[in-house]
């Protein structure tokens, strides 16, 4: 009786999400094209990191190799771009990977993605609020500082900050009511700062190839540190110590420098997956998903190599500055007139940053509530313009606070951690998708042709039913030399395995190779690791692919996929101990809060207690995201043909 409930618990923390993507049909307003989601990627993505990230990498990392930082960073993030297209085309609806985490893996893991997706929303938008309110700030003499810090100064201990930001509290509050007004006002607005900031880039780019030299790529220590040098004659700063100047040339700090600063430099990539929350507000978004994914990973990752190359050629790495690299760089070289196109490129950058960061963030918590895992008035959608207005204000207000209470700078590394945890997640359910039998994989059904969605029907089997596959033989040859060109039971549930213990490997390895060291025994350990990961890497390489045809597919199938997985979890265990600690804080609130109403609220389970029967014989009609049902027409014939005994391949 207890292992009967506990089973019962068991699948409702598991249960799928059903999603009929057969039909075009959205409560919001269809009116994004390609260029709005290329747009919108590369302004969310491109932000103040160009203005700032490449100095401090360049001094204190890579020295002029920090070209090779982006291009790995760069690399990196079009892994789990890849995954993020895939699922767009996939599952062209809102949610992001809060969406793709329901539709395949269950309810717990989708509430846990997204709840960790609105935390860096949160903290991403109140952080570059405050960042803009800090250049505005500079840019007219500190009069707002100031005055905060004379009248409004807080002395609370912690992380609050030194004075509330009332500037940050309304340009969050003004770019609140610009989303609620409407989504395509929103994306004018982000396209035309998104044109001026890469125009501005493009002059810092083309002014710093002409200004700068390739000496200062070959640079010789002795030579500096003796005086001689002629990139530091014009300078009376004294002379810099050997550590910061490395062993010079190209690659001053070694590989290990430009790791390093590829860990870095990967934050500069992320805010692409604001594109993927468009789903149901784009003309086409099987297509135009993927396209604006790795179109702007493409477009940034040119910027932020040129700008890189650019300044370490205008300027010797040692003697960049850390908090603005640009301005000085163009001091150096005795064009001061050019600060002030700097100072207006980094608003741009930094307003359409904050735009990309406030855009997706109602549209997940939306698409949460629609789904009963959280408050239902989250829900709402206003009639006049078609935008979750009640998500998009409460979403603003929480912001707006943060912003006006905290510093954040201990706080943004949560960011880090709930978009690394979404991009390891979408890579699993891609690994685990692309695997699977059509008549069991996850409840959605793609759009194909006309003729074919009139004659199909949509069933799901939920994913954590009786065991598949245990009505087929079994053995290690079958698994290493299947005899099938198609997905079976068999070969699906062997795939779910060997990615459940891939990811245990993978979370193992990046644990023992952060913090384990050198020892002999740590090393023979990860040997044994990544031995074992190879091995089920090749065990789900030999299993049939599906041969669901799809606008767009991640590519080197399963080596992709699993790359990513390991990328991302490395770098959350280089996360320190204190933003560990209020992650799990973190979660611990939205745990009460899934288990407190979302558990019992969540569409899913409000379909499973009117239809107990479904639940029963594990196949449920699928519905669309607004919870529109299958017609009667359609139901009785669904019905008609299981009972008369016929296959679900043949419906």
């Amino acid at each position: 009786m207890v292992l009967d409930k506990l089973l019962g618990f068991g699948k409702q923390l598991l249960r799928v999400k059903v999603v009929d993507c057969s039909t075009e049909d959205s409560r919001l307003s269809r009116c994004l094209n390609t260029f709005d989601l290329v747009a919108l990627g590369v302004g969310s993505t491109l932000g103040a990191g160009v203005y700032v990230l490449a100095g401090a990498v360049a001094r204190d990392n890579a020295g002029p190799a920090i070209v090779l930082s982006f291009l790995i960073a760069a690399l990196a993030s079009v892994l789990a771009g890849l995954c993020y297209a895939e699922f767009g085309a996939r599952v062209p609806k809102t949610g992001s990977a809060y969406l793709y985490s329901y539709v395949t893996v269950g309810e717990l893991w989708a509430f846990v993605t997204g709840w960790n997706l609105i935390l860096s929303y949160i903290i991403g938008t109140s952080s570059v609020a405050r960042a803009w309110s800090a250049t505005f700030d500079e840019l007219i003499g500190k009069h707002i500082e100031h005055f905060c810090r004379q009248y409004m100064s807080m002395k609370a201990p912690g992380i609050l900050a030194e004075y509330p930001d009332m500037f940050a509290v309304v340009i969050i509050l003004t770019l609140t009511g610009l989303l609620a007004f409407g989504v395509k006002e929103s994306a004018m607005v982000n396209k035309v700062f998104t044109c001026i900031n890469i125009l501005v880039l493009l002059f810092m780019v083309v002014s710093g190839l002409v200004k700068g030299t390739l000496k200062n790529w070959h640079l010789d220590p002795d030579a500096i540190l003796s005086g001689t040098n002629s990139s530091t004659s014009n300078v009376t700063e004294p002379l810099p110590s050997v550590e910061s100047l490395g062993v010079g040339g190209f690659m001053p700090f070694g590989f290990t420098g430009v790791l390093s600063g590829a860990a870095t430099c990967f934050y500069a990539f992320v805010g692409f997956d604001c594109i993927a929350t468009t789903g149901e507000e784009v003309k086409n978004p099987q297509r135009a998903i993927p396209i604006g994914i790795v179109s702007s990973l493409l477009i940034c990752f040119v910027a932020y190599f040129g700008v890189s190359a650019a300044l370490t050629m205008m300027m010797p790495y040692y003697m960049l500055d850390k908090n603005s690299p640009l301005p000085v760089a163009f001091k150096y070289v005795g064009w001061e007139g050019a600060t002030y196109a700097v100072a207006v490129g980094s608003l741009c950058a930094l307003s359409t940053s904050l735009l990309g960061a406030m855009f997706p963030m109602p549209r997940v918590i939306w698409a949460m509530a629609c789904d009963g895992l959280l408050f239902k008035y989250m829900a709402e959608v206003s009639p006049r313009t078609k935008t979750p207005l009640a998500a998009t204000l409460t979403s603003g207000v929480v912001a707006a606070i943060m912003a006006f209470l905290f510093d954040l700078k201990d706080l943004v590394d949560l960011m880090s951690i709930g978009t690394l945890l979404a991009y390891t997640l979408v890579a699993a359910c891609v690994l685990v998708l692309r695997y699977q039998p059509e008549h069991s994989s996850p409840a959605y059904q793609m759009t194909s042709t006309q003729e074919e969605v009139e004659l199909s029907e949509t069933i799901s089997v939920p994913s954590m039913g009786i065991l598949p596959g245990v009505e087929e033989r079994f053995s290690f040859k079958n698994l290493l030399f299947p005899e099938i060109s198609e997905p079976t039971n068999q070969s699906g549930f062997s795939v779910n395995i060997c990615a459940s213990v891939l990811g245990m490997l993978i979370l193992t390895f990046s644990i023992l190779a952060v913090q384990g060291g050198t020892a002999a025994w740590n090393i023979a350990a990860l040997s044994v690791l990544v031995m074992v990961s190879l091995v089920l890497t090749l065990i789900i390489w030999r299993q049939p692919e599906s041969k669901t045809k799809l606008s767009f597919k991640v590519p080197l199938l399963p080596f992709i996929p699993v790359v990513s997985m390991f990328v991302n979890m490395y770098l959350m265990m280089q996360l320190d101990r204190g933003t560990w600690i209020r992650f799990a804080v973190w979660m611990f609130i939205g745990l009460v809060i899934y288990f407190g109403y979302g558990i019992r609220h969540s569409a899913e389970a409000t379909q499973a207690r009117s239809s107990p029967d479904e639940e029963l014989n594990g196949y449920k009609p699928t519905c669309a995201l607004n919870g529109s049902a299958m017609s009667p027409e359609k139901e009785a014939f669904l019905s008609n043909g299981l009972d008369a005994g016929g296959d679900e391949d043949d419906l």
